[in-house]
């Protein structure tokens, strides 16, 4: 059995985030699954590992790692080939701007315990939930769509021609935006980008609907 064990679920854009490093790093690593619909991740052996109550939390060198870019980063200082960060400061800079536009801006207020915050607090029905979700990722999304198109930084991938940190928080989202009908024709470098990353295995083989915990 693997010494890293993966705690996630097979819908957090989180973890699916932390399995495409784990693959693109070709780390071999075994998953715990924890429901988020059904409050698994409160379960008080969980809390232990991840006070949050979050996924994914990651158990590797001795280690239990929580927050998905924290754990990329871990791996990336940790096992820094193949790299997921440019090697130059400047590239660093954009490749992390670009993540974190998605995971820090679109991420935290469209994810599961926020959307069922609207439906329990506000008696928002579906419609709303979706209208809110939508809203959300067209305020970013346009933006990275804006900067990949016109910088030359922009290769195969968000930052050049190897996938990297940029491209690990890119196509989790664009599968998230899949569920709540989001048109993705207004964003064709996107949608490039992601079609290049879904054919390596690295990224193909960590999609939800491949996970052993998928329903």
């Amino acid at each position: 059995m693997s010494q890293t064990l993966l705690h996630g679920y097979f819908r957090s854009s989180a973890a699916f985030r932390v399995r495409i490093a784990l693959n693109l790093k070709k780390l071999s690593y075994d998953q715990a699954f924890r429901h988020l619909r059904k409050g698994e991740q409160r379960a008080p052996d969980f809390l232990k590992l991840a006070p949050q109550g979050l996924v994914p939390a990651l158990e590797i060198d001795g280690n239990t790692l929580t927050q998905s870019l924290a754990i990329i980063e871990y791996l990336e200082e940790t096992r820094p080939e193949p790299a997921l960060l440019p090697k130059d400061a400047a590239g660093r800079a954009r490749a992390r701007a670009l993540a974190y536009a998605l995971a820090m801006e679109i991420h935290p207020i469209n994810n599961l315990r926020v959307l069922q915050d609207l439906e329990k607090r506000f008696g928002a029905d579906a419609i709303a939930v979706k209208g809110w979700f939508q809203h959300w990722v067209k305020e970013t999304f346009g933006a990275i769509e804006t900067s990949l198109a016109s910088s030359k930084g922009t290769g195969v991938f968000c930052h050049g021609d190897t996938p990297g940190i940029a491209d690990i928080c890119l196509v989790p989202q664009v599968v998230n935006n899949t569920r709540f009908d989001i048109d993705m024709a207004p964003y064709p470098t996107i949608g490039r980008i992601y079609k290049a990353c879904l054919e390596l295995p690295a990224f193909a083989d960590a999609m939800p609907t491949k996970q052993p915990d998928a329903e």
